[in-house]
């Protein structure tokens, strides 16, 4: 297939969606802009070969009308069927990209007079070439579009791996990756993005501000001390938690994770293993029970897997909701011991 570099002038161009700076045009050009634009018009790939086949036929100075047979067409394009050519150019001429110029016995051909007036008989190719503004206008819009949808999507994917780091339990990330799979809008892609930016304001907390302590100007000194600071909090927390509350009561009272264990639950030993049994049943991954352990402790942790499977419905995402007690925004506000005792004073009323 000869491809001939052909320029035409722009004439009665729909101005409306753009204009070419340019006075002329590659002809090759408008071809590939119709080719990215062609799910606005509603044409197959079909339809996109067998205009490429017919713009080969243009040779320069010889006019914009085509006078190649329907069959050196479709030898072009690859072996088409006759029937299947005409349904093509008929729904170009549907279009406006094409018009018939047919002569008497629907040969065609050029004739002309002495004068030098010319007749062409055949598909004349100009209202394609008068609608070039509007066809790369399309086009542009269309790539923009594709590019701004990639940069969406690449900022949803970006928050949606922090996301799994953070909390890997997460059900939002299941979801967004299955709408990811889909071809989305701009609008929804945006929609998405909203949604990723909400769900990461609700697990992610910002760093409290290191508190202003006078401490020798020795480094190592420093770094210890903030370790046994850490260290000291978490244990005294968990001493709490241990003097306050009593395993057999934890148990009695969260008879609901209770049920589960074949084995009874005699120490804080056992309840922090079968917490560690249960966390994966409830949706919240293992590596965010043992961050939760270091960060609050083993008792707290555990208190908080025997609570939330005691409330049950009342909580809606447990590994969201165990993220905020043990690692997020509420994590100074939860109190096993006061939340155990009204547990305990709910089931005793309902006695």
């Amino acid at each position: 297939m000869a491809f001939t570099k052909l320029s035409f002038k722009t004439a009665g161009a729909d101005t409306s969606r753009g204009s070419i700076p340019a006075a002329e045009t590659d002809i090759w050009t408008i071809f590939r802009a119709l080719r990215d634009a062609r799910g606005v018009f509603g044409l197959r790939p079909g339809h996109i070969q067998t205009l490429q086949a017919m713009l080969s036929f243009l040779k320069p100075g010889h006019g914009e009308t085509v006078f190649a047979s329907n069959d050196s067409i479709c030898q072009r394009v690859g072996g088409i069927d006759e029937r299947t050519l005409r349904r093509h150019i008929n729904r170009f001429v549907e279009l406006g990209f094409i018009k018939r110029n047919d002569s008497s016995n629907r040969k065609r051909y050029r004739v002309r007079s002495s004068s030098g007036e010319c007749i062409s008989y055949g598909l004349s190719l100009t209202p394609l070439f008068q609608r070039a503004s509007e066809l790369i206008a399309i086009a542009c819009e269309m790539e923009n579009n594709r590019r701004d949808r990639k940069f969406v999507r690449k900022q949803i994917l970006t928050k949606l791996a922090q996301l799994e780091e953070h909390d890997p339990s997460n059900t939002f990330i299941s979801y967004a990756r299955r709408a990811l799979r889909r071809k989305l809008s701009l609008p929804e892609y945006y929609a998405l993005l909203a949604d990723t930016d909400k769900e990461c304001q609700t697990l992610y907390t910002p760093s409290d501000p290191p508190e202003t302590v006078e401490l020798p100007a020795n480094d190592g000194q420093t770094a210890r001390h903030l370790s046994m600071s850490e260290k000291e909090k978490k244990d005294s927390d968990n001493n709490t938690c241990n003097e306050a509350l009593r395993p057999d009561l934890l148990a009695s009272v969260c008879d609901q994770a209770t049920s589960f264990s074949t084995e009874e639950l005699r120490d804080w030993l056992d309840i922090e293993n079968h917490a560690r049994t249960l966390a994966p049943m409830m949706g919240i991954h293992p590596e965010t029970f043992e961050k939760a352990k270091n960060a609050v402790g083993a008792q707290k942790a555990a208190c908080a897997i025997f609570i939330m499977l005691q409330l049950g419905q009342r909580i809606r995402h447990f590994g969201a909701y165990f993220h905020s007690i043990t690692l997020g925004q509420r994590q100074d506000q939860f109190d096993p011991v006061a939340l155990i005792k009204r547990l305990s004073k709910t089931a005793m009323q309902t006695v």
